[in-house]
């Protein structure tokens, strides 16, 4: 069955732009030229998806979001705001709207529609769910749908960076690995999985001049930065389900020597998924090439990681890492 996306922006050449990217990729397009026009083809056509701008007249996109989100027959469709005001307070405003996703303009194209992927998804799953007689079945279908949607978050947070194309993924075996010499439980596991994936979400609040920068940052652009640990938290602590994955996204920068952040947390105090977390998130940064330097070889990547036992890796998880690297 074809999913229907609602497109809802004022301005003509906003929608042009939308059915450019989304022409010939399998949805069936429907446009709103105001907030109410939105609603009302809310209701007539029960999109799959809408994808909403916030700047508009009469109606902001936050309104539309919020009479949407008040009305029963109508509150599960799944949001996605788009804007050009790229600035953590429209973010949260929108959040807290009740959209599901945000998006700044100029879009990426590959990053709207791996969003528009992962979303679309998880609501196929969703009516999956309230479909099915058995429960159980539908329960692990949703619980399959919701992993797809992280990790479509993830790769299109990779996107984002071009240099740093592939980490997420690469993290998140390597820490899988490590958690099983570690010795966690299956259902650890699987939230070191979801966190590992999702550890630099809140790097979504960050601009795109201080997040793409190649020169060194400034001490104010480097404090603005640092703040993407406590947006991961304000983003994924409202969502339960995510709630035991947030060690990672909120702790994987503290160190054992308390010299890290956002927290200053020290020793094991440190989440033991964020302790794991952080050896394979520096050997991945080290052993690739970024635009500033090339990639260290392994050996001495490995002898850096050795060095750091005690200051800011956990020395026993390290002894380990060396068993996983042999």
């Amino acid at each position: 069955m074809t999913s229907i996306v609602l497109i809802v922006d004022d301005d003509p050449a906003g929608r042009q732009t939308l059915e450019s990217i989304l022409d010939e990729q399998g949805y069936r397009l429907e446009m709103a030229e105001n907030g109410l026009q939105a609603i009302e083809k809310v209701r007539q056509f029960l999109p799959d998806v809408i994808l909403l701008d916030v700047m508009m007249p009469d109606m902001d996109g936050f309104e539309v979001c919020r009479r949407i989100r008040s009305d029963p027959t109508l509150a599960e469709i799944p949001i996605i705001m788009l804007t050009a005001l790229d600035d953590r307070k429209s973010l949260l405003d929108g959040l807290e709207a009740g959209a599901d996703d945000y998006i700044t303009k100029p879009y990426d194209r590959y990053e709207l529609r791996a969003r528009l992927i992962g979303i679309t998804r998880l609501n196929r799953y969703r009516k999956l769910l309230d479909d099915r007689t058995n429960l159980e079945d539908a329960h692990v279908q949703l619980l399959a749908a919701y992993d797809a949607t992280i990790e479509g978050w993830s790769r299109a947070m990779d996107l984002r960076d071009k240099e740093t194309e592939g980490h997420t993924q690469r993290v998140t075996k390597l820490s899988e690995k490590l958690a099983r010499l570690v010795g966690v439980s299956a259902d650890e596991l699987l939230f070191i999985r979801r966190g590992a994936l999702l550890h630099d979400i809140g790097k979504l609040g960050v601009p795109d001049s201080i997040l793409l920068k190649t020169d060194a940052l400034t001490d104010e652009e480097w404090a603005i930065m640092k703040k993407h640990s406590q947006y991961a938290y304000e983003m994924i602590y409202p969502i339960e389900y995510l709630r035991p994955a947030l060690d990672i996204p909120y702790y994987h920068h503290e160190k054992w020597d308390g010299s890290g952040y956002p927290c200053g947390l020290k020793g094991e105090e440190i989440p033991l998924a964020a302790r794991i977390f952080a050896i394979a998130d520096v050997w991945d940064a080290l052993t690739s090439d970024r635009p500033y330097r090339l990639a260290w070889d392994k050996e001495t990547t490995l002898k850096h990681i050795n060095e750091e036992s005690g200051k800011h890796f956990d020395p026993h998880i390290v002894d380990l890492f060396n068993e996983l690297m042999k």
